[in-house]
């Protein structure tokens, strides 16, 4: 009996074969993207980057995947690094316990990956993630905000040229089109609307300017989402 017998009783052993096969980068590690990279790890996947320069904090605990009274304080990417290998010894698995910016950033995206998975908070290193890893010729899916999101028959895999009603969509778009980029970008997202009571100044923290009020379960729906787009993609490959 093999860990993935249920999963080639659906796919088959070729799909298996071939997701063995593909490397994938998971850039943020909070509430949507951890849960995206464990679902991308358990569908079989052979190889992973998984990239994160934050530290597990009390705030996560109501929706992040890592986030327990036991790893507090702990590096996000290293502790899920080792969930992941737990869940698949055999994994290929790279772990950068950083914030890529810059030339970090154009390095690591310079590598070939089948796949990118953009679930960064913060906007200007999300856009030049999605710019670098587009103009490299590399798929992107990118989650958009879940933050005062309460109703999940309402979150939507579309192109980045068709998403509306989302806040940070909106934005992501604009700034895209002065880097000439108009489509050709997979998002998830919620045209829900925040409540106004949902957000706040934040403060203390140099890389947000609010924060939302987010329910335990929306964003690891998020980040199932972008899993089945990876997932699906990829085994929709010749």
């Amino acid at each position: 009996m093999h860990w993935l017998e249920r999963t080639e009783l659906l796919l088959g052993a070729e799909q298996v074969n071939k997701l063995k096969n593909k490397h994938v980068l998971v850039v943020g590690l909070g509430g949507v993207g951890a849960y995206a990279a464990e679902q991308i790890c358990r569908a079989g996947i052979g190889q992973m980057t998984i990239v994160d320069g934050d530290t597990i904090h009390l705030t996560n605990i109501n929706r992040q995947l890592p986030a327990l009274k036991s790893s507090i304080g702990l590096p996000k990417a290293e502790y899920l690094g080792k969930r992941l290998m737990d869940i698949n010894p055999d994994l290929k698995l790279s772990i950068i316990q950083e914030y890529l910016r810059d030339d970090r950033m154009k390095d690591v995206l310079s590598h070939h990956f089948d796949y990118v998975v953009d679930a960064i908070d913060t906007l200007s290193p999300k856009i030049f993630l999605i710019h670098d890893a587009f103009k490299n010729g590399l798929r992107v899916v990118s989650s958009m905000g879940s933050g005062g999101k309460l109703d999940p028959t309402k979150v939507q895999i579309a192109d980045i040229s068709e998403s509306h009603n989302c806040p940070l969509a909106r934005i992501l778009r604009k700034r895209l089109h002065r880097l000439g980029i108009r489509t050709g970008i997979k998002v998830v997202y919620s045209p829900e609307e925040v409540p106004e009571n949902a957000t706040r100044p934040c403060e203390g923290e140099p890389n947000k300017k609010t924060t939302v009020g987010t329910i335990s379960y929306m964003p690891p729906i998020f980040g199932c989402f972008i899993a089945s787009v990876v997932v699906r993609d990829l085994l929709a490959d010749s």
